[in-house]
């Protein structure tokens, strides 16, 4: 009996009937859940206006109100009525270095010897991008905010992330659905820094935890066109009539008066910096901390990009390479290409030719500022290089050195060399 009732149960779901039944059910399921998607999406677009920008110019009835950049537009309302640093001309790159070392350790408790912070001032002068790289804790980035304070324009910190890839990812990006910019701190800074005369540090902290050449590609290149007011970044595709003043058709120009500063640690968890990127920038190695000194009363010393600029330009003039330094780094590079295949180059030479004199111009010996660039510049590049078969030439390096400028002269070099050949 059960299974004859089984049965006719089993019959009746099956029949004809039933199964238009079932097929309406599901047409009228797929109908609720089509409308409700059709609500949901009215209302959204209710809700985040949709924008029709064409050849720049927009329909008056689809503009999302207030401007895409909102905090740059603040910016043009604010900066106006900022207060104007006041700046000093009157004063020489010797005393701008002693001063600057005598406020940071006096008011900051940071002591750095002076030699760094006159390696720190005349790569300043050679390049805008510089990395100070050494182990951790030993001031680095701790010299990058000190100048800042010391120039009364605090450094603005960027702590690099792991995932970062290209531009975007210190620009910021424009949000599709909410039709506004993400803007960074960096993207402030920027817009900031072509309003005014101030020199601009920002710190890249922990710079090569992602790979610089890939975040930071664009500046790079945008740094190597002579023109300073050549020099515009893509920020976004197309221009709106309310773009905030310094956006020109979706571009922002890379400020000549900031700086860009990188920290670097050299361990596992960091990436290498390729050459590319020490080729166009400075280094500051700091390898330990400086013993604390009583410092004399220092005052703060804001100079302008340009007067800092003027100051460089004039201790190029003043203080030139001298014509048998120029002679016997000639004879290093023949040297080098000869055995190593490897050779300055106009880009290096020129680094050389501003960076020795603004040193000596900052206090420092001739021999002593080519013998820190050239450690850092050139001698690193034997690195990379397969020395099974070369390292009887580095005793023959060192013999050159003490040969040209003077027997045990060039400490960086002769200390560079010999742990290649301990390596």
């Amino acid at each position: 009996m059960r299974l004859l009732s089984l049965q006719s149960v089993w019959d009746t779901l099956t029949s004809p009937l039933f199964i238009v039944i079932y097929i309406a059910a599901i047409v009228l399921l797929l109908l609720a859940i089509i409308v409700t998607v059709m609500i949901n999406e009215y209302r959204f677009s209710s809700f985040v206006r949709r924008v029709d920008r064409k050849d720049g110019k927009s329909g008056e009835d689809n503009v999302p109100e207030g401007s895409r950049f909102s905090m740059l537009k603040q910016l043009d309302e604010d900066l106006p009525a900022r207060p104007r640093t006041q700046f000093i001309e009157e004063i020489g790159l010797a005393e701008f270095c002693e001063d600057f070392r005598n406020f940071a350790a006096g008011k900051l408790r940071l002591y750095y010897n002076i030699d760094v912070i006159r390696e720190f001032v005349a790569g300043l002068a050679v390049s805008h991008i510089l990395i100070l790289q050494g182990m951790s804790g030993t001031g680095k980035t701790s010299l990058a905010y000190a100048f800042g304070e010391f120039l009364k324009n605090p450094s603005t910190v960027i702590p690099v992330q792991p995932m970062w890839k290209d531009r975007s990812d210190l620009l910021g990006y424009y949000n599709e659905f909410t039709k506004r910019f993400n803007e960074t701190l960096l993207l402030q800074k920027m817009y900031e820094a072509n309003e005014r005369e101030d020199i601009y540090i920002t710190i890249l902290d922990e710079m090569n935890i992602a790979r610089v050449e890939y975040y930071f590609a664009e500046f790079l290149s945008l740094l190597e066109i002579p023109n300073p007011d050549s020099r515009y970044l893509d920020v976004v595709s197309d221009h709106w009539d309310d773009d905030p003043a310094e956006i020109k058709d979706g571009r922002i120009k890379l400020p000549d008066n900031m700086w860009f500063l990188g920290t670097a640690n050299n361990d596992d968890s960091t990436f290498a910096i390729s050459d590319k990127v020490y080729d166009r920038a400075m280094v500051i190695n700091i390898d330990s901390k400086s013993e604390p000194f009583t410092a004399p009363a220092a005052r703060c010393a804001p100079v302008t990009a340009h007067r800092f600029k003027q100051l460089a330009a004039e201790a190029t003039e003043d203080y030139r390479v001298s014509g048998i330094t120029i002679e016997n780094l000639k004879k290093i590079d023949k040297f080098l290409a000869d055995n190593y295949h490897i050779t300055f180059g106009n880009r290096i030479m020129k680094q050389i030719m501003t960076y020795v004199p603004v040193y000596v111009a900052c206090g420092g010996d001739e021999l002593d500022a080519l013998d820190d660039i050239l450690s850092k510049k050139v001698l690193r590049k034997l690195a990379t290089q397969n020395m099974t078969y070369r390292k009887s030439a580095l005793d023959d390096l060192c013999d050159t050195f003490d040969e040209y400028f003077g027997k045990d002269r060039m400490v960086r070099c002769l200390a560079a060399v010999r742990r290649l050949a301990r390596g």
